[in-house]
């Protein structure tokens, strides 16, 4: 699975690349990545061991590619991985960066500072965080993830109804609480030590690559690690290509990759965007005889109604017009989603118009 790559004419896809991430990036074709999850050397700036109260050497992250000798230098190296990262990215790609207090505030700037419009920032509150053990400063119980388009006028992807969808039908928001890594899912070396410091928990992966890809895209991880990425990628039928210098991560992740099974087709189907769904006009209710010229309509909170006129529009006393325009007009609002305003009668009940927009959708995807 590990791959030198030089002058690569095709994507090296489900492949760990080894080398400089910079250097394989620039090595890539350009404008060729749907999404790129970067999990970068946070520069820790550790001085020294940190111990429990027990005095045991707490197994901190001290690893040689975490060390940089100034900001400066860090600063430097975040500025030519992203430039090399956003030559990747296809028009409408987009990309997450994880950090800490550390670095994700450089890392911020520099996106900017390249060209990328930050959508979002996300905070992942750890339900099991490491406790602070000098007791100097406030427990670190959460990372932060910047979320960021290759430019402002990128379309990209965001599956807002499959996110809803895992929130138990409530929009998601920007905290997310999800566990570190423990017990099974916690790699190990030979010598049953941690096989990398700051390994990612899957189901931080699984909700970003449902949030912001689709089966098919191709994501690129610059930091790969120990394949966390490449595992979700594949279990959710993404493609992915993953990049890392340090051999030892390289086997690591080649073993995991491979145990790894994706999951069928009916289950990769996520919950389409409300936006994404075919138009019907209102009209077309009217047409097929679902509503009826003259028949009325009523509010969600029954203090209006108001007709359904032979071309689609509504009447009310003082007013005309769409679905949308009618129910601003009596509300006094800006706007208003006529499909879920407006109700009908059927059987001593009222129903939302919108039921009958749904079966026709439903006609469609037959």
């Amino acid at each position: 699975m590990t791959k030198h790559v030089k002058g690569a004419d095709a994507l090296p896809l489900n492949q760990i690349l080894a080398g400089d991430c910079v250097d394989v990036m620039n090595s890539l074709p350009a404008g060729t990545i749907d999404l790129i999850f970067a999990d970068p050397p946070y520069n820790l700036q550790l001085k020294g061991d940190l111990h429990r109260p027990d005095n045991s050497r707490v197994d901190a992250v001290d690893d040689h590619w975490d060390q940089f000798s100034s900001f400066r230098a860090y600063d430097e190296f975040t500025t030519a991985w992203l430039k090399a990262a956003r030559r990747l990215l296809k028009p409408n790609g987009a990309i997450w960066v994880i950090g800490s207090y550390h670095n994700i505030f450089r890392v911020g700037a520099s996106l900017q500072n390249e060209g990328f419009w930050i959508l979002n920032d996300i905070v992942w509150r750890k339900s099991n965080p490491m406790p602070n053990f000098r007791g100097k400063r406030f427990t670190n119980a959460h990372e932060t993830m910047v979320w960021a388009g290759k430019n402002e006028n990128s379309k990209y992807t965001f599956n807002y109804e499959a996110l809803k969808a895992l929130n138990e039908g409530i929009q998601m928001r920007s905290d997310w609480l999800l566990p570190i890594c423990t017990g099974h899912e916690r790699l190990k070396d030979r010598n049953g030590e941690k096989a990398h410091p700051t390994q990612k928990p899957a189901s931080l992966l699984h909700r970003v690559l449902v949030g912001s890809t689709n089966s098919g895209d191709v994501v690129l991880d610059p930091f790969f690690g120990t394949g966390t990425t490449g595992a979700v990628a594949k279990m959710l039928g993404r493609e992915f290509i993953g990049i890392e210098r340090e051999h030892t991560y390289r086997t690591v992740a080649e073993k995991r990759i491979s145990e790894v099974r994706k999951f069928d087709r009916d289950a990769l189907t996520v919950s389409a965007s409300k936006r994404a769904e075919p138009r019907v006009p209102f009209g077309q209710l009217v047409e097929r005889g679902m509503l009826l010229p003259g028949e009325e309509l009523f509010s969600m909170n029954k203090r209006h109604k108001a007709k359904v006129r032979v071309d689609g529009t509504l009447i009310g006393d003082d007013v005309k017009g769409s679905i949308h325009q009618v129910g601003a007009h009596l509300e006094g609002a800006p706007s208003c989603n006529g499909w879920t305003y407006w109700h009908f009668k059927k059987d001593g009940r009222t129903v939302p118009i919108d039921v009958l927009r749904q079966q026709i959708r439903a006609e469609m995807h037959v």
